[in-house]
């Protein structure tokens, strides 16, 4: 599935340039610099003189002729192998650094690759023995700098020591990247504007492509140094959906772009020389994006995969993306489990446990007997210990797999040879035994066994991949007597992913993988140690002096394989299934659609009853978004909405009050006090009047039949905050310490007279206060202040009832309980914080990794808004985050519900408003 993707993608490519060269003709860790065009000039001098028409690729450890005829073999030269490299003159002389303007390149060497005849992908053909080769470049003012560049090259592939031998390559790349750069005569537009430019690679799996990367106000552009295998390769920013940053080489160099919402295949993967390249691009695309979702956390994925809106498949694709897999890479490509046990049997039976791999446990020890010779060895082993010796996933691995699809990949990675044909990937039966019997075979599977692309199983390219030593040749794969043909392997390999057992058994193999059972005790305990060397953090290059062992040691991580990066700290929860889940939840919910006097689907309820509420709760996880609109310059920071829902007001920190029309999609008002911020906002009852609160230390009173500013209440010393209103009374939180309760008499007609104000009460408070909120019968206000203090005030004698100092910084938001019983604040410290309003007691904390800067809850469950701009689903009562919503591009600042639960808006710092909308 990926990797087939990856390589039709380079097909197309390959097309562009109508050539049977490709980079994995390199050797691993090779560069391709640049291409001439020249004649291959065989029996040169004499009557049988012959030239060869085509194209002599200087590469940074061999020169590849790739001859124009398909007949004629691509032929390979190892620089290591040269005994001498020159100028050859007209008179046949080979000679050095001569000044003649005519003349041929000359390379005398002791061994030759022959390529790709009548382009058949085959092992390589080598001949040895001191020979020479001529090649005739097209410009012959070139001859000399081509010559010098060989020298050079081959100097450094004949250094002894194999790390001086990639400095001394790294220096000739830098240099060259150094004298060139993006052509800005790429742009798609004359009028894209140049945001950043930096050297990178472009990475597809066992190679790299060094070139420029560039990105503009529109576009991300590579170039490639040798403008192989297109000159330029860009995607429009606009097309962007997923950024993720990659570690590359156990560095964290690499970024992956994606134009698609689940694909595992990227459009482009870069791996960049410095960090901060890296992060700057990262940051200019997400900035660009206004509209980029958020990178989901593993945990958002879980709960989806939980409740059934994620397959089995799904989920492990997108933990193998969460974990840096990526089918670029092939020491760190997407992982997946063994299912099946049974490969022998006529019919597969689904219902059979017996039927499945015990996912609890890794391949290592499913066979008891292995598992007691391999854990004896462990014992008498020094530190650092390990129980396996090989991993479940390396680039050997995954060829081992796909060798029918990317026979020039195995080649690649096996110096121009197939494996022993007894080695092959013959059978599954075959290799599922070896997995379970083999002394160092300890692989799981990839995600084609799961996919719908059969073309890996099959010899459709007609590869002579050798003869079995049964006289049998090496064709398609074995299948298992349940199969009756490769589309059937498939689909029953999937159905047995996504079964009943591998539903109620996949968080112990994840637990394995991606989870606590990865590392430290937890691997001791389930037998499932590896090499030091394969963990994130098992070796700090950086900290290695000598090149030699810092390549040799880089170079060893890479061919064994790496562990994916650990996701998940505490046991993962297993699936609800069908049968798991609560009768008495199911029979609640039907109870309350039956009642419901409103069909599902509807966006109103006229006539809501509190069973309906309890509905627009219970389905609080499957809010979408709906519409939004920016309408202001700045975070917004208060919602208010007409009772008939038409018109909706909100405040900014851009001082504006706007009043938008959720029939027209229009704004229809925008008005200004001062030149400072507003905080919040209410209407009055009648919708007559708003009131906003500011930064200037007013309050301001806005009528909208009459358009302009009703009254000002100048009643602080330094800004308001927050504001609320109740039964004729207004209530004002302020930096100064104070809240204070004022007595509102309403104008008897609107616009024309002024409101009377009277200061009932001022609650003094030691330090800045953030927020306030009243409980229903406006009987108690709760207090959140800059220090993390939530303080609950009996206002019928207006003194304070309880301090309770639980937050770590500004209380955010806090609000009662629907039955007053109980307070929720929230914290830039990330805490959501429980507290019983009788006694003052913290009943409950939980946390999360970023502020929920405002929330709305029933009393059980809490739809906050985050930091990162997610909306978060909370179950106070099972203490976990039900649900992650993307939304914002920024913090959510602000949230609106109606009091019928069924209708939500969101303000955020991207300076929208968002309406969300619930599916029943």
């Amino acid at each position: 599935m990926a990797f087939i993707r990856k390589k039709q993608q380079e097909q197309q490519l390959q097309l562009y340039s109508k050539e049977r060269f490709s980079l994995l003709l390199l050797n691993l860790e090779e560069y391709y610099f640049e291409q001439h065009r020249a004649n291959h000039i065989l029996h040169k001098g004499s009557h049988h003189e012959r030239k060869i028409r085509g194209s002599l690729k200087i590469c940074s450890k061999s020169a590849i002729f790739e001859p124009d005829a398909i007949s004629q073999p691509i032929i390979k030269i190892p620089l290591r192998d040269c005994i001498k490299i020159g100028k050859r003159g007209e008179n046949g002389a080979n000679r050095h650094f001569t000044k003649a303007k005519s003349g041929s390149i000359s390379l005398i060497f002791s061994q030759v690759y022959f390529i790709k005849e009548h382009n058949v992908v085959a092992p390589y053909k080598i001949e040895r023995g001191k020979m020479e080769y001529v090649f005739e470049l097209d410009v012959p003012g070139k001859v000399e700098d081509v010559v010098e560049t060989l020298l050079q090259l081959h100097r450094a592939s004949c250094l002894d020591k194999l790390g001086d031998q990639t400095a001394m390559i790294t220096a000739i790349l830098q240099s060259r990247l150094a004298r060139t750069s993006f052509d800005k005569n790429r742009f798609q537009n004359i009028s894209e504007k140049l945001h950043m430019e930096c050297k990178a690679e472009m990475v597809t799996p066992l190679v790299t492509n060094p070139g420029h990367v560039c990105i503009t106000d529109t576009n991300l552009y590579f170039q490639p140094l040798n403008g192989y295998p297109k000159p330029v390769v860009q995607i429009t920013l606009q097309d962007v959906r997923r950024i993720y940053k990659r570690r590359h080489g156990l560095m964290p160099l690499g970024l992956e772009v994606f134009c698609t919402e689940d694909d595992l295949c990227s459009d482009i993967y870069l791996k960049f020389y410095e960090p901060q390249d890296r992060d700057d691009l990262y940051f200019y695309i997400a900035t660009y994006l206004e509209h980029h979702v958020a990178e989901h956390t593993a945990e958002s994925y879980m709960l989806q995969w939980q409740r059934g809106h994620l397959s089995n498949y799904q989920y492990l694709l997108h933990l193998n993306n969460l974990a840096d897999r990526s089918c670029n890479d092939l020491s760190q490509y997407p992982v997946f489990p063994w299912i099946i046990h049974d490969y022998s049997s006529s019919e597969l039976d689904l219902s059979n446990p017996g039927t499945f791999r015990d996912l609890s446990k890794p391949v290592g020890a499913l066979n008891k007997e292995r598992l007691e010779r391999l854990l004896t060895r462990y014992q008498e082993m020094p530190e650092p210990k390990f129980m396996y010796g090989s991993h479940y996933s390396s680039p050997g691995y995954v060829l081992f797999y796909l060798v029918r699809i990317a026979p020039e990949y195995m080649l690649c990675l096996q110096n121009g040879r197939f494996d022993n044909a007894d080695r092959m990937f013959n059978s599954i039966a075959e290799t599922w035994k070896n997995c379970l019997d083999g002394a160092t075979d300890f692989k799981e599977l990839i995600p084609e066994f799961y996919g719908d692309d059969v073309s890996f199983l099959v010899n459709s390219l007609k590869l002579d991949l050798g003869k079995r030593q049964g006289g049998q040749m090496v064709d398609d794969v074995e299948l298992p007597p349940w199969a009756s043909s490769p589309e059937d392997f498939l689909q029953k390999s999937k159905d047995a992913l996504e079964s009943n057992y591998v539903s109620e058994h996949l968080h112990e193999w994840i637990d394995l993988i991606f989870g606590y059972k990865q590392k430290g005790s937890g691997a001791v305990g389930a037998h499932n140690v590896f090499h030091p060397l394969t963990y994130e953090g098992g070796v700090d290059l950086n900290s290695i002096q000598d090149p030699d062992e810092k390549v040799a040691m880089l170079t060893q991580i890479l061919e064994f394989g790496q562990t994916p990066k650990q996701l998940f700290v505490t046991p993962h929860p297993r699936r609800i299934t069908p049968k798991f889940k609560s009768l008495s939840q199911t029979s609640s919910y039907n109870a309350s659609m039956a009642d419901s006097p409103v069909s599902p689907g509807e966006e109103s309820f006229e006539d809501l009853t509190e069973e309906s509420k309890t509905l627009a709760w219970n389905n609080i996880t499957k809010l979408q978004l709906h519409e939004h609109y920016k309408i202001h310059k700045e975070a917004v920071t208060g919602i208010t909405v007409s009772r008939n829902g038409s018109s909706v007001f909100t405040t900014s920190q851009d001082s504006t009050l706007k009043m938008f029309s959720k029939e027209s999609k229009m704004l229809q008002r925008s008005i200004s006090f001062s030149n400072m911020a507003l905080s919040s906002c209410l209407l009055l009852p009648g919708d007559a009047t708003v009131i906003t609160s500011s930064w200037d230390n007013n309050v301001y009173f806005y009528s909208i039949a009459f358009g302009r500013r009703q009254d000002t209440l100048m009643g602080h010393d330094d800004a308001v905050s927050k504001i609320c209103w109740h039964d004729n009374r207004l209530y004002s939180a302020s930096w100064d310490s104070t809240v204070k309760v004022w007595s509102g008499v309403p104008a008897e007609m609107p616009g024309t007279k002024r409101h009377h104000f009277d200061l009932l009460a001022e609650l003094e408070h030691d330090v800045s206060v953030d927020t306030i909120s009243l409980n229903p019968a406006s009987t108690l206000l709760v207090s959140g202040t800059k220090e993390g203090t939530v303080n609950i005030w009996d206002l019928t004698t207006a003194t304070l009832m309880h301090q309770i100092p639980c937050h770590s910084g500004i209380v955010c938001d806090t609000a009662f309980s629907p039955d007053s019983r109980h307070v929720l604040s929230t914290g830039a410290d990330g805490c959501l914080n429980v507290i019983d309003v009788q006694t003052g007691m913290l009943i409950s904390s939980m946390t999360s990794d970023e502020p929920q800067r405002c929330f709305v809850w029933d009393g059980n469950s809490v739809l906050s808004g985050s930091q990162s701009g997610e909306l978060l689903v909370w179950d106070l009562l099972g203490a976990k985050i039900s649900e992650r919503i993307q939304g914002h591009t920024g913090a959510v600042t602000c949230i609106w519900m109606n009091e019928q639960c069924s209708s939500i808006i969101t303000g955020g710092e991207d300076r929208q408003i968002i309406f969300w909308k619930l599916q029943y």
